[in-house]
């Protein structure tokens, strides 16, 4: 079975719904406190949403220190995949495990609603099974969540096909650079993203659009290791 370990910080509250995420898509999926310096065998590794540390120097600029983040970053460095959600995609920008930053959003206010995103990139684990160009209606809660880097980066993640998940024109929530909504590595095994797919795992919840980004990731990952889901 495929063994995910969700990174717990001081502030995380998108874990047990992140947890519930990768159980309902049949992987062995458990909490890592972020002062572990062990990941515990884990396949996939996934960084929450939420606001770690109060979000008090700089969203991520804090958790980024943790000592769970230098087997974070070695898991990232073998091939292993990588899933930040929202403050997790935060984290990863200021661990340099993805280029770039999260700025306050354009509005200079708190963001919470769902938005449309289209699927750009189906060559990452947690995009593999998902239909190209497919849109989505997601949720986004943040206040930093505009995506800004220097223009040649920008170039650079548009060329090598880098944009994950793009908010569909008209719809973007924060000002981010070219509606990029999601980024993954030169490697694709690290992904961020800012819309939060876990919070539509379930029709009760009024939607299972988001369910897809996990199943492709259990599933791709067990095919990748010549195991079992």
């Amino acid at each position: 079975m495929i063994r995910v370990a969700v990174i717990r910080f001081p502030g995380s509250n998108c874990d047990e719904d992140t947890l519930r995420a990768f159980k309902l898509a049949g992987a062995d999926a458990y909490f890592v406190w972020h002062r572990e310096r062990s990941l515990h065998g884990a396949d996939i590794v996934v960084l929450p949403g939420g606001f770690a540390f109060g979000d008090y120097l700089r969203a991520g600029a804090i958790a980024r220190f943790s000592p769970v983040m230098d087997a974070v970053c070695r898991h990232a460095r073998e091939g292993g995949p990588v899933l930040g959600i929202c403050n997790g995609f935060q984290v990863l920008c200021e661990a340099n495990l993805l280029p770039g930053a999260l700025a306050r959003n354009a509005g200079l206010t708190f963001v919470s609603r769902p938005v449309r995103v289209r699927v750009e990139a189906t060559d990452t684990p947690f995009t593999r099974l998902c239909p190209p160009g497919a849109i989505f209606t997601l949720p986004v809660a943040h206040g930093e969540g505009r995506y800004v880097a220097p223009p040649e980066r920008i170039e650079e993640l548009e060329s090598e096909g880098r944009v994950v998940l793009r908010y569909v024109e008209g719809t973007n929530p924060n000002g981010s650079a070219n509606d990029i909504a999601g980024i993954t590595n030169r490697e694709r095994n690290v992904v961020g993203i800012m819309p939060h797919p876990e919070r539509a795992v379930d029709p009760l919840l009024g939607s299972a659009e988001g369910f897809t980004m996990f199943t492709s990731a259990v599933q791709s990952t067990a095919l990748t290791s010549g195991g079992a889901p």
